[in-house]
């Protein structure tokens, strides 16, 4: 298993039964393969649909049915699509119990930062800003270092999507919870140990007394 999947597996485990859920471009998108059999769970994407599953076969996909990032999806029964104004109607009201957002950096304090690398060209914010601020529930799954430097951070250097901290951050190595004392280390991926997490992470790092392995 790589990492990409790991992390998808694991966030998987967050998902609840008969909820709204905003998958995010790229590693967060894969999720939607490891939805477990019981739950029936409605995956939304801001540019104007609910109810997409994973990726089709190859050659079943339809130049109609993408998600944010252009990658295509199916479509489940009872799937509808709509416009950018309702879709951001939904996000902006509230309505949505989970997003799973991809992430550049997170901070002490879980602020995210993963809309914008100054110096170079970036498409815009898309719905990251709005995600944060209106999902009940905002799960970051992402890569724990980029080229050695940690992600997780003392201090964002790069601009924040949001100022209301996530509620939880999934890496290759282990699952975090931002609180308002601090990071708070809550499982380590299979045949992770706690000083190697502690060792890729640039942000004071609380173990909890119940830290356990990653369940995926």
């Amino acid at each position: 298993m790589d990492a990409r999947e790991l992390i998808a597996r694991r966030v998987a485990r967050e998902l609840r039964d008969n909820t709204l859920v905003n998958l995010g471009i790229g590693l967060p998108t894969s999720v939607a393969r490891y939805v477990p059999e019981n739950l029936r769970v409605y995956f939304q994407s801001e540019n104007g649909i609910i109810g997409f599953g994973a990726r089709p076969p190859e050659g079943m996909e339809d130049v109609h049915l993408t998600d944010a990032g252009g990658a295509f999806v199916s479509a489940l029964p009872g799937a509808v699509a709509f416009d950018s104004a309702m879709s951001f109607a939904l996000i902006r009201g509230g309505h949505l119990d989970m997003t799973v957002l991809g992430g550049l950096q997170v901070d002490r304090h879980g602020h995210l930062a993963n809309w914008m690398v100054p110096g170079r060209i970036v498409p815009g914010m898309g719905g990251a800003m709005d995600l944060v601020s209106g999902a009940r529930r905002v799960v970051v799954a992402m890569a724990h270092t980029q080229k050695g430097d940690p992600k997780i951070v003392d201090t964002l250097t790069l601009p924040a999507t949001s100022i209301r901290p996530v509620t939880l951050v999934v890496t290759e190595l282990a699952v975090i919870e931002p609180t308002p004392s601090g990071l708070v280390l809550r499982e380590t991926a299979p045949g992770v140990t706690v000083n190697a997490v502690r060792a890729a992470t640039g942000a004071p790092l609380t173990v909890a007394g119940d830290v356990r392995e990653m369940a995926l």
